[in-house]
């Protein structure tokens, strides 16, 4: 299982300096974000060709491989307008990822909260949410089949596709399983509250969703609800691993929600996860 990280967890002032120090820190696979080039912004509203291949020869020549990049942005969010925008930018991405060197570009369902797409709104369960977000998935699709993209969308559980049997739902009702696959995090399958019953939620996600993933996360959960490095909260590391070994697909798994200083200890801690997987 490739081990890799969040390429903008590393504070650098080039791209070069950061990719670098992902290569000193013995990690060959990143999750990139546009926000770490001279665009400034995940989403930006036009990434030049000589961009995209600064990027991908950037990353390339280091012998990294670049699994995945960012595409979020709120695709619930309450102002029509906003999505719309997202949306625009997210097809200019789309279009320019085979480019940077990668057709997996990731995705964030939303919330009706405003001011942050990862915040929990009380009107995320109501049905025109899930209409909304459903036509930005879908309108995002319409582009990944046009450049031959595959979208990746994140179960959270403060989003509108917040547990494993709504992400089942997404990918049964628009039906392109070519082109909307799944991100697994068990740090967002369920709040702090129901870690007593992490076992079942993440026996459930790989039944539900374990043929879909084209990409998995590492971080982990307190039980006061705080984000930390993998291996410093209560998560039961020894059965996601485990379950990610059986996944019918080999998907990366990408540390993120940790310092640069953390990542020697990460590393570590799931490369002793890993090597713990019984012979199969």
């Amino acid at each position: 299982m490739d081990l890799g990280i969040f390429a903008k967890t590393f504070a650098r002032p080039e791209l070069p300096e950061i990719l670098d120090a992902i290569v000193a820190a013995g990690l060959g696979t990143i999750q990139f974000n546009m926000a770490l080039t001279t665009a400034g912004t995940s989403l930006p509203d036009e990434i030049p060709l000589a961009l995209a291949a600064q990027v991908r020869d950037g990353v390339a020549d280091r012998g990294l491989k670049m699994a995945a990049v960012s595409g979020t942005y709120n695709m619930a969010h309450p102002d029509a307008t906003i999505r719309a925008a997202g949306s625009r930018r997210l097809d200019t991405l789309i279009a320019a990822a085979p480019s940077l060197g990668t057709r997996l570009v990731t995705l964030c369902t939303g919330s009706r909260c405003a001011e942050d797409m990862w915040r929990w709104h009380p009107e995320n369960a109501s049905a025109e949410a899930w209409r909304d977000m459903r036509s930005s998935v879908e309108a995002a699709i319409g582009t990944a089949e046009t450049h031959d993209v595959t979208l990746g969308f994140e179960p959270e559980h403060n989003n509108i596709v917040s547990d494993a049997a709504s992400g089942r739902r997404l990918l049964d009702e628009l039906g392109s399983p070519a082109h909307l696959k799944v991100v697994i995090d068990p740090a967002n399958l369920f709040s702090s509250t129901d870690l007593d019953r992490q076992a079942d939620a993440l026996n459930v996600a790989f039944e539900l969703l374990g043929e879909d993933l084209v990409l998995a996360h590492a971080k982990d959960v307190t039980n006061d609800g705080a984000v930390v490095a993998a291996g410093q909260g209560a998560l039961d590391y020894d059965l996601y691993v485990s379950l990610l070994h059986v996944a019918p697909r080999g998907v990366p798994l990408i540390m993120h929600g940790l310092t640069e200083a953390e990542v020697p200890a990460c590393l570590a801690f799931l490369q002793n996860a890993l090597a713990r997987i019984p012979p199969s």
